[in-house]
């Protein structure tokens, strides 16, 4: 019985024999391939047939790729196939977003345009309403306007100017090349405002922006 037993377990081995070492190569090639994550020496092991030497297949495939658009790598204990680094620019894609200011932040990018440096209290009393935080804020991270010099009255407030991205944004030799204020009113960017301190407000008058901005992009409209 013991003989049988032996002649049995002996002709078992024989029925899965490994495939070729080309062929193991293919199909850690497609496992990795197929995968969208990094897969394992032992899940490699575990999907491919009896006997087959999935860490030596993950060698000779590594080498194989040397050179080609796409590498076999290493990330952590597992292997993927990648993009090779130096042609990664090519995945890259741009997609341009168009936005709109809104009408405070045009108002306010205007007013810093024709009456630079200006502060924010000029900027206050030409709008003939409080400049929110967020507005000036954000036209300063989109590099159009920045800090000038402080000016010489009391408490030396800070002055804003328009930069030259601004002018190059919308091919401006320089400031005075702007377009009049009547051309931008017929354009309907600008509003037609009682002319400062006509409006008188109340105690609450400074925060009127703010209350119509909440829950709404201080610079850009949707």
């Amino acid at each position: 019985m013991e003989n049988v037993t032996e002649e049995t377990e002996s002709g078992a081995d024989s029925l899965f024999e490994a495939p070729p070492t080309a062929e193991q190569e293919r199909m850690v090639e497609a496992v990795l391939f197929a995968s969208a994550q990094p897969v394992t020496v032992r899940e490699l092991e575990a999907r491919m047939p009896h006997g087959c030497d999935a860490a030596e297949a993950l060698i000779r495939l590594r080498k194989r790729y040397e050179g080609r658009g796409v590498r076999v790598v290493k990330v952590g204990d597992a292997w993927a196939i990648r993009t090779a680094p130096d042609l990664g620019f090519l995945m890259q894609k741009e997609t341009v977003e168009t936005r709109k200011l809104s009408r405070a932040a045009i108002e306010t990018l205007a007013i810093i345009a024709y009456h630079q440096p200006v502060t924010r209290a000029e900027i206050e009393e030409i709008r003939g309403v409080s400049v929110s935080r967020g507005t000036v804020d954000q036209l300063l991270e989109m590099e159009w306007v920045r800090l000038g010099r402080r000016k010489m009255t009391p408490g030396r407030p800070v002055t804003f100017v328009v930069t030259p991205g601004f002018l190059d944004h919308f091919g401006l030799e320089n400031a005075r090349d702007l377009p009049g204020l009547k051309e931008l009113r017929a354009a309907g960017l600008l509003e037609n405002r009682p002319p400062p301190g006509a409006l008188q407000l109340g105690p609450t008058g400074g925060d009127e922006e703010d209350d119509i901005d909440i829950g709404q992009p201080e610079l850009f409209e949707e």
